[in-house]
């Protein structure tokens, strides 16, 4: 039965039981431009279950149709343990509902920024990354490309993580859906192309590149750039010295060489997915030794100074390091949207991973 769920307009006060006879409603969990997201228990399965709850009235068919796809691709990549099982998709008069699996200790980026996170445990950082490769490994297998990989999207499970989120995923190998995710996790490509236009872009380079990103985001906490384009004076400085990230981050020799593999500007020439997760299991040390990589990287020394200093100039201004306010729904649908993630003015180092009230 359909569950009866309020507009996420009135989602303040819940009703206390949804009419499937299983579920028990108790909170929302977050709320979005389309619709709301709920924690249920599941009285058969003893089990506790998000429900995306989107609204639909308004929608035209193709919007309609956006929202099926959703689910869809969800539906096709559930089971495996390291993406959130799509339990039940129910569909009725203004409500589009998508019944899941439910982390109650919040999602990644919370972890590494409002919890210890990962800094300096190479163990727990190959632990967590080997499960987001697979899950994006199981989902390129089944012709599933998630182009909305970032920590947001990842959810807890005590020390296992589930993906979630196939809102903007596509099973086009090849796509012209430019600018489609989320800033700090944009690929060149997918933006239109650094060195000159491109006319489309391949979407599992695509992905490949996020986790790359977000792996930065693991070792150190914090995102290498604002956005990987010209006007980005980090990523530009990069661009020209390929080994710029180890002269502002602690980062070891044998990261270094797997992060410019991922950072490649050519996707053809991109390493694999396959390849680079078995690189980062076999790398011995994330970091240099003896040094924090807080602490490094909370250098005074700012992006805009540093790329300066690559281009031979010299007195440019010291800045502080950007913080950004994302929110707390980890499951609806860019939630977090890149113009939250656009408005500071200026960059630091690297920028970052901060969570605001």
């Amino acid at each position: 039965m359909t569950p009866s769920l309020p507009p996420h307009n009135s989602a303040k006060h819940p009703p206390q039981i949804i009419h499937n006879d299983s579920l028990v409603l108790q909170d929302m969990l977050g709320v979005g431009a389309y619709g709301s997201v709920y924690k249920a228990y599941d009285q058969v399965s003893r089990q506790m279950r998000a429900i995306k709850c989107i609204r639909t009235a308004g929608l035209d068919s193709r919007q309609r149709s956006f929202q099926g796809r959703e689910a869809e691709l969800h539906s096709l990549v559930s089971g495996h343990p390291n993406i959130a099982t799509l339990h039940e998709v129910v569909e009725e008069d203004d409500f589009f509902y998508m019944i899941m699996d439910c982390g109650l200790e919040g999602d990644l980026f919370s972890k590494i920024t409002e919890r210890g996170g990962y800094v300096g445990k190479d163990l727990a950082i190959k632990s967590i990354f080997s499960q987001i490769a697979g899950a994006v490994m199981h989902c390129h297998s089944k012709g599933v490309f998630h182009r909305d990989l970032k920590p947001e999207n990842i959810i807890m499970f005590g020390d296992t993580v589930k993906l979630v989120d196939f809102g903007l995923a596509t099973t086009e190998p090849i796509s012209s859906d430019f600018g489609c995710g989320s800033t700090f996790y944009l690929s060149p490509e997918c933006q239109g192309g650094y060195v000159e236009r491109v006319t489309s872009f391949d979407s599992a380079a695509n992905d490949v590149w996020s986790l790359g990103v977000i792996l930065i985001n693991l070792v150190f906490g914090r995102n290498p750039w604002k956005q990987a384009c010209p006007r980005d004076e980090t990523f530009s400085a990069f661009v020209l010295n390929n080994d710029f990230l180890q002269t502002i981050l602690p980062m070891s020799d044998e990261l270094n060489e797997i992060i410019k593999s991922v950072f490649c500007l050519n996707p053809r020439k991109r390493i694999s997915l396959t390849e680079f997760a078995r690189r980062v299991q076999g790398c011995s040390s994330f970091t240099t030794a003896g040094e924090n990589p807080t602490a490094s990287s909370s250098s005074p020394r700012t992006a805009a100074t540093a790329a300066a200093a690559a281009a031979g100039a010299t007195g440019a201004e010291q800045t502080t390091p950007i913080r950004f306010h994302f929110g707390h729904d980890a499951l609806l649908c860019n939630s977090r949207d890149n113009k939250a993630q656009s408005q500071g003015q200026d960059s630091g180092v690297c920028v970052e991973l901060h969570s605001m009230a």
